[in-house]
């Protein structure tokens, strides 16, 4: 395809060597792609920074791209949008660092998906700029899903209990993977809320800690290879009140 100018999300960067960062990427016009930039570490006079690849960073980037190589040239990138508060606010960073692992190990598709994108960088900018944001990892997470369908059935939420590997709400039976009582009651408050409502639902302590561990067991079902992200226990931790 060649060179390719296109908005970039970071999702991830791991240091590489002493000096280089592997990056993965997901972008408006390529999907998910990943990079290798060497010597971004150790460079001061280069156009590229290493303070760019700060996760969820949002970017407007030039790559020069090649269909089935692995790592892509990152040949510009620019901030596009200066965050305020996502990587100062210690409760922001530590969502930052949450949703980082999630969608690193999330989206699988390296096709580009616009309407993806968009709700990425949507959602992002609502965080940054909103301090009300004790539920929003929540409401991110299960309208994520429909993104990389498996949005729960809601033809059926009058039934008392919910079938995570279905996806479905379903009469109560004995069975693996259901939730029933409270959590279901809370998972049926979770559906359907938009970010700017996001506050007219209150959860205790608990009720999100559960909902929280439901959704990672949720997407563990339904995505191959997904693991446990390992800021879960920090995410928990600050939305202790």
């Amino acid at each position: 395809m060649g060179i390719v100018s296109t908005k970039a999300i970071v999702l991830s960067s791991i240091k590489y060597g002493d000096s280089s960062l592997i990056v993965k990427f997901y972008t408006k016009e390529l999907g998910l792609i990943s990079c290798m930039l060497k010597g971004v570490l150790k460079s001061k006079k280069g156009k590229i920074k290493a303070a760019y690849f700060q996760p969820l960073t949002l970017l407007n980037a030039v790559f020069s791209y090649q269909e089935k190589r692995n790592l892509q040239g990152l040949k510009e990138a620019q901030v596009s949008v200066l965050y305020k508060t996502m990587h100062s606010d210690i409760i922001k960073q530590s969502i930052v660092m949450f949703l980082s692992e999630v969608l690193s190990g999330s989206i699988q598709e390296e096709e580009s998906n616009m309407l993806l994108y968009e709700y990425l960088e949507n959602s992002f900018l609502w965080l940054d700029s909103h301090e009300s944001i004790s539920n929003f990892h929540l409401v991110f997470l299960m309208s994520l899903t429909k993104f990389l369908g498996f949005y729960p059935d809601t033809s059926n939420t009058d039934k008392k209990t919910f079938h995570l590997q279905e996806g479905a709400f379903i009469e109560e039976i004995k069975a693996k993977e259901i939730i029933s009582g409270d959590e279901v009651i809370q998972l049926k408050k979770l559906l359907g809320i938009k970010f700017d409502s996001i506050e007219i639902v209150n959860f205790s302590k608990t009720q999100r800690q559960t909902l929280l561990q439901m959704l990672i067991r949720y997407f563990e079902l339904h995505l191959h290879g997904f693991k446990i992200p390992k800021s879960l226990g920090v995410l928990e931790a600050v939305f202790i009140r």
